[in-house]
């Protein structure tokens, strides 16, 4: 088992450096951060009403997720977590035609969902739930 825990926090460390990291830098420059997703999701058919409040609380979210990630919080649900808002950032990304974020944010999927499936298939023990 505490092979099993330490492999696991190495897995996860590089995505939850990741997330803590792009949470943590936009934080400082918050409004300028905000304003610079508005101005690049213009031509997105998502309104603007639902693209400024997200920009403020993505860097948190992302931040949260990294941290909560980084020191072993509830994992699994950690992971989807994880995952539900890098469909979100595809989304947005899919609707200005931003090719090349999709593919860093597909590749931050892959990699949860290998966290997740190293995570389900080795840490199971009889009548222990997963969350």
């Amino acid at each position: 088992m505490k092979e099993f825990k330490t492999l696991f926090f190495f897995l996860r460390l590089p995505i939850s450096i990741s997330l803590v990291g792009h949470g943590l830098v936009r934080i400082p420059k918050l409004q300028t951060f905000t304003e610079g997703m508005a101005k690049s999701m213009e031509k997105s058919a998502i309104p603007e009403i639902l693209i400024t409040p997200f920009g403020y609380i993505l860097p948190f979210l992302e931040a949260i997720v990294g941290i909560a990630l980084l020191i072993g919080f509830k994992p699994k649900l950690t992971i989807y977590a994880a995952i539900s808002l890098m469909t979100i950032l595809i989304f947005g990304s899919s609707s200005v035609e931003n090719w090349t974020a999709i593919e860093a944010q597909l590749l931050h999927c892959l990699y949860l969902f290998v966290l997740l499936w190293f995570y389900i298939k080795n840490s199971r023990e009889e009548n222990q739930p997963l969350v």
